[in-house]
């Protein structure tokens, strides 16, 4: 995702947009006299971070950081693929060099070949993980292949009964020795998660004591393989959904986090009520606590409500409190901050919330009366932009422009 004499001009592009600029012109071989323009909307120029004025708690968007404590871990999810590792370091720049801790990516559940961790998938993830030694590398990890086809509950039925009886040991036991091979014995595998809902094929509804069963066996496989240091991270969503998520617990035995996603959802529901519903937050803290594990939030965002800061607002302030072993917020449409410009409210919020963070315990900074709009950079005087449209300039991370050398 490079040239010669009639080279892409990319010097002059905030930090950001260079690497992607850089990343698709190996790729795609951008001819002479092509640059690259970064586009006003998809990825705004890094402000520098102001230093936040010395107020009391309640003006901040969050609690301030208590002194001596470490920061909790977190990230993004920005893309299943090598671009998700590209964007960490945009996003990272774009919270003013906030250190993302969490790398955040899902194997692919059409076949059981992906689940398996087919070749090259996750290779460009173990190297960002390895990068630095206190990273973490978030897995979803599907329990079925076709895991998002609509198969019948039977046939769920059928398929988790053979599951608990052994039948797709050997995958998981590949995963494990992939994992092992790419040096991420240390990663936090979120299989079979939303179990309690009715989108994937590896929900539990259909027979929750099979299901139990499953997951139980799919960990002691994996736990088989020589070298393996795997924490696994047992994820319902918020709420009842299909069934209780409590009846899907397989044991404390096989489950080292019990994480929970939970968006801005249903439409109308304040976050009071997400804390207070049955098997809302407060039941998931309260469980983990009486079964003496972590917790987590390996998805949250917006959703039903639209841009709606509050939420935003209250959603850290539960994270700061509660203080799980990581976050990993949404960041695509309608959930997101950074990729979705449909939510300005809630996106000047949450950056302002982390602008600057790293694992030292520092105040967090207080939020700029207003959001300032950025102003887009100006190409070359001698380079003529091409309109290709914004879904292709945001894949270019930019807006292409033609320069004429006639030497």
């Amino acid at each position: 995702m490079a040239p010669q004499h009639k080279r892409v001009r990319v010097g002059w592009l905030a930090a950001g947009a260079v690497a992607v600029a850089a990343s698709v012109a190996l790729v795609s071989g951008l001819p002479a006299g092509v640059d690259v323009v970064p586009p006003d909307d998809a990825r705004p120029p890094v402000p520098t971070p102001v230093p936040a004025p010395a107020t009391s708690p309640a003006t901040s968007p969050v609690p301030g950081q208590a002194p001596g404590k470490e920061v909790p871990a977190f990230g993004a999810f920005l893309k299943s693929d090598a671009r998700g590792v590209t964007r960490m370091a945009l996003f990272s720049q774009w919270l003013g060099g906030a250190e993302l801790r969490v790398g955040h990516t899902y194997l692919p559940g059409h076949r059981w070949s992906d689940i398996e961790g087919a070749p090259g998938f996750l290779d460009v993830w173990a190297h960002w993980r390895n990068e630095k030694a206190d990273r973490t590398l978030v897995l979803n990890v599907p329990m079925q292949e076709r895991n998002e086809e609509g198969v019948s509950d039977e046939e769920v039925r059928q398929l988790v009964r053979q599951g608990a009886a052994g039948k797709f040991d050997h995958h998981f036991r590949a995963l494990a020795e992939r994992l092992v091979e790419l040096k991420v014995p240390d990663t936090v595998l979120v299989l079979g998660w939303e179990m309690n809902g009715t989108t994937y094929t590896h929900r539990c509804g259909p027979d929750p004591e099979a299901w139990k069963k499953y997951w139980n066996r799919i960990v002691t496989t994996m736990r088989s393989v020589p070298g393996q240091k795997f924490r696994f991270d047992f994820t319902p969503t918020r709420g009842r959904d299909a069934i209780p998520w409590t009846k899907c617990y397989p044991g404390d035995d096989t489950v080292d986090v019990i994480g929970m996603d939970s968006y801005d959802q249903p439409a109308g529901m304040s976050f009071d009520e997400q804390v207070k519903e049955p098997y809302g937050l407060q039941a998931h803290v309260d469980f983990a606590k009486a079964h003496g594990k972590p917790i987590s939030y390996p998805e949250w965002g917006l959703f039903r409500n639209g841009d709606n800061p509050e939420y935003m607002r209250r959603m850290l302030e539960w994270i700061e409190e509660h203080r799980p072993l990581y976050n990993t917020l949404t960041d695509y449409c309608p959930h997101g901050v950074w990729q979705c410009g449909a939510n300005p409210k809630s996106s000047h919020l949450y950056r302002s919330a982390l602008l600057g963070r790293t694992d030292e315990a520092t105040p967090t900074p207080t939020p700029t009366p207003n959001p300032t709009t950025p102003t887009p950079p100006t190409p070359p005087a001698d380079c003529t932009p091409l309109e290709l449209g914004s879904w292709v300039e945001y894949w270019l991370g930019g807006q292409l422009c033609f320069r004429f050398d006639w030497s």
